[in-house]
């Protein structure tokens, strides 16, 4: 059994800034990959940002240059600093993780909402 653990989300205002961190737990062995997702009201899921084993990021235009991914392998856990939010960055957002056999597992989510 594995377990993501999402913390870290709020109401900000525009220009603001949080930082995500999602725990992860159980039997885990190899993660290759750990991304943040988020999702609005009437819209597809969105992958933010990906970190992988390496150590190599990826991230969607719309957050490059505002949005950190980074992760601590000795604790599990992923965190996500989001810097200059933006009123479209409102969302929930989600962790998962990949392990050594492409399996995916997911958080809960949490909600970040901005105001403009």
């Amino acid at each position: 059994q594995v377990q993501l653990v999402e913390s870290g989300g709020g109401l900000v205002q525009a220009g603001g800034s949080l930082r995500l961190s999602c725990a992860a737990s159980g039997s885990i062995f190899i993660i290759n990959a750990m991304r943040w997702s988020r999702q609005s009201p009437g819209k597809q899921r969105e992958l933010v940002a990906t970190i992988f084993s390496g150590g190599n990021t990826y991230y969607a235009d719309s957050v490059k240059g505002r949005f950190t991914i980074s992760r601590d392998n000795a604790k599990n856990t992923v965190y996500l600093q989001m810097n200059s939010l933006k009123p479209e960055d409102t969302a929930v957002y989600y962790c998962n993780i990949v392990d050594h056999r492409d399996r995916n597992y997911w958080g809960q989510g949490t909600q970040v909402t901005v105001s403009s």
